[in-house]
């Protein structure tokens, strides 16, 4: 099946309102989460190893995302017993709860609606992540293939990141907070005029009137 006339969501986005049947009940996304971050993150399928490994790892950092405003919501084309039933093994088996709702999208529809089928892999959804804001806007998108588990630091990063960037307009370097060049600096961002450009050099510390920084 062609892909070609599919437009997925992108970064700067609205996400697109839908109904859906989780683990915890129906809920609206993202309509009921009005106010908050989200991190949806998708799996290939219930009760596979590196999609348990992922599992444990969310689970074991939900509060640190809670302590961002942010909430958690997994998805797989799975039905919501098998959901269930994973969510028990896990808990029985590996001593962790999952305290965050799954997605039981047995038809395929928000998968495909979003982009989180891979049109070489059957039907199952790949490793896809979206962050999005408390407007419902999408921040950030990441896919991993099914062969590789995915970075939960990373993300929580990433999250953090953002809302550092969206508080104190500005820019957040690579390898943040232990970036090579400037540590835990955050980036001032460019000066759009001359003016500007001379007057940046004196009020922070810079490597040039392009690259400017300042702590927190």
């Amino acid at each position: 099946m062609s892909n070609e006339n599919q437009k997925f969501p992108l970064i700067g986005d609205k996400f697109p309102e839908m109904k859906v049947q989780t683990t915890h009940g129906q809920v609206n996304i993202p309509g009921d989460y009005k106010g908050k971050w989200v991190v949806l993150f998708s799996h290939p399928a219930d009760f596979t190893p590196v999609c348990t490994t992922e599992f444990v790892a969310f689970a074991k950092r939900n509060d640190k995302f809670e302590e961002l405003n942010a909430k958690l919501i997994g998805l797989s084309i799975d039905q919501v017993f098998s959901h269930i039933k994973w969510d028990e093994w896990i808990e029985e088996k590996l001593d962790v709860r999952i305290p965050f709702p799954i997605i039981a999208d047995s038809t395929g529809e928000v998968a495909k609606t979003i982009g989180m089928v891979h049109p070489g892999k059957g039907s199952t959804t790949v490793r896809a992540v979206f962050i999005i804001d408390p407007n419902g806007i999408i921040r950030l998108i990441i896919y991993y293939p099914q062969e590789i588990g995915r970075d939960m630091d990373e993300i929580l990063r990433s999250l953090k990141a953002l809302q550092i960037s969206d508080a104190n307009g500005v820019a957040v370097p690579a390898n943040w907070p232990e970036n090579e060049l400037i540590g835990d600096r955050v980036i001032i961002p460019p000066a759009t005029d001359v003016e500007t450009a001379k007057s940046r050099v004196k009020e922070y510390e810079c490597y040039d009137w392009w690259f400017c920084h300042k702590s927190l």
